[in-house]
């Protein structure tokens, strides 16, 4: 992965900047074998910066980035995907294909990604998540600081912005001993424009992460489910990521676009392997949205983008086996589609009308300094030259987590299309839903025609740049 995590904690170890790496432990309330279980296979996925920025006057405000980028090695990328190219200006120093071992002659893997920045109530509420997640992580931290015979806000390594008077910030949450009780009514204050502005955006944050992951969640029932949240055994979960996702299908009239790192799902109604466990819902949503479609003899399609393979070795067992799970996906939501135009008589229709998957690729030329430089008898096929190489061309890694419905709704956050970012109690994923009112086709009184990229507004062309 080439986070350098610990290298990260060591350089900042003697600065100002507090630094808490935070594994993912299972909460106390598990067994023991379950706890090791979390935390040996499950991770914090969720990728989040927060900054003050420039308000009105001499006010800061709070801006948050959430999306798919981590910020690591290799993630950085330009909308020309390069192989050869600019290696030793763009991307020196930060040369990345995981697929390969080193030194090999191989391409270098581009990199597609989705980002947000998110200004006005919804950057709060992403605010608020670090702090209920930073509270958990530190959790022992404070508890010696609290045993200290004096100590004051300024040991508090959590900045609280209401005490800062020129941090623009929303009335805070209700607390009691740790627990939010009530969530207060939209500020005025922080709104970045008016409702009635014709760009203003609706932005709503959700999440995929239980109570053994943060302080705050409520512990009674009653007030847990009037937030939305899931009460299971000793547990509180939220899983709003998949909730949105189930939602904005539901609700889609015209076509529905998705990139993703994985997809996978619905396991239960796959043709083999129905006991495997990846039982969210997406998948099947998506299927029963296009029989509905055929059902009512409405124009409808899905295009997913997904990679060639998962990052890393594509012969190797684990790659192999989610390829294969994939497969079954595609296959369970490929024969829905197929029976039910069969069933509606429909035989001059085939399934690939309705329901599309794609992988992206690059080619480009190696340039002549890189060729002087290649071991002479590539052509003739030395171990250290790849067919990537050779052939000049190699997939773009789609990292991206996002969904496009009828260019009107978007979601874009962190979590992957399977089980472990879906199910709130495995891999903790943050993700941001929004559309603008205005811009609604219910308000232009017409239909979107096609599709485009995620930048502007027009109707979809094609999956990439």
């Amino acid at each position: 992965m080439a986070t350098h995590d610990e290298e990260l904690k060591k350089y900042f170890k003697h600065s100002s900047v507090n630094c808490v790496l935070a594994p993912r432990y299972g909460s106390s309330k598990l067994g023991f074998i379950k706890q090791q279980v979390v935390g040996g296979i499950f991770t914090h996925h969720q990728k989040c910066v927060i900054v003050d920025t420039q308000a009105t006057g001499n006010n800061r405000k709070i801006t948050s980035f959430i999306g798919g980028l981590d910020l690591c090695d290799g993630r950085y990328d330009t909308p020309q995907h390069r192989l050869f190219q600019d290696l030793d200006t763009v991307y020196q120093g930060d040369f990345h294909n995981p697929t390969y071992a080193a030194g090999l002659k191989v391409p270098r893997e581009p990199w597609h990604d989705l980002h947000s920045r998110l200004e006005g109530p919804a950057a709060y509420d992403v605010l608020m998540n670090f702090q209920q997640r930073w509270m958990r992580a530190t959790r022992w931290r404070e508890f010696g600081m609290r045993i200290k015979s004096k100590a004051n806000w300024h040991d508090d390594s959590l900045i609280k912005i209401e005490r800062i008077s020129w941090i623009i910030s929303p009335p805070s949450p209700e607390i009691k001993d740790d627990v939010i009780t009530c969530i207060p009514k939209e500020e005025p204050s922080v709104w970045v424009s008016r409702e009635d502005d014709p760009e203003t955006w609706n932005v709503q944050i959700f999440r995929s992460i239980d109570s053994g992951s943060l302080r705050g969640f409520p512990k009674d029932v009653v007030t847990a489910k009037s937030l939305n949240l899931i009460c299971s055994k000793n547990m509180v979960i939220d899983k709003s990521i998949q909730t949105a996702y189930i939602q904005a299908i539901r609700s889609a009239q015209h076509f529905i676009y998705i990139e993703n790192q994985y997809f996978l799902g619905s396991s239960y109604a796959w043709p083999s392997y129905k006991d495997a466990g990846a039982d969210h819902l997406i998948p099947m949503e998506l299927a029963l949205k296009i029989v509905s479609k055929i059902r009512a003899k409405e124009r409808f399609a899905v295009y997913v983008v997904i990679p060639m393979w998962p990052e890393g070795d594509p012969k190797t067992a684990t790659v192999q086996e989610i390829l294969y799970w994939q497969s079954q996906t595609m296959e369970m939501m490929y024969q829905l589609v197929a029976r039910e135009l069969k069933a509606q008589e429909l035989a001059d229709f085939h399934p690939l009308d309705y329901l599309n998957f794609y992988c992206l690729g690059n080619r480009e030329e190696i340039p002549p300094k890189m060729l002087a430089e290649t071991d002479p008898n590539a052509a003739n096929g030395s171990d250290k030259v790849t067919d990537s190489f050779k052939f000049q061309r190699f997939m773009i890694y789609v990292h991206a987590k996002g969904m496009i419905v009828d260019d009107e709704y978007v979601i874009i956050g962190s979590a992957n299309i399977n089980q472990r970012s879906m199910a709130g109690t495995k891999d903790t994923e943050i993700a941001m839903g929004s559309y603008q009112p205005h811009h609604t086709w219910a308000a232009k009184k017409r239909h979107p025609h096609a599709v485009e990229e995620c930048g502007s507004r027009g109707g979809l062309r094609g999956a990439e740049e």
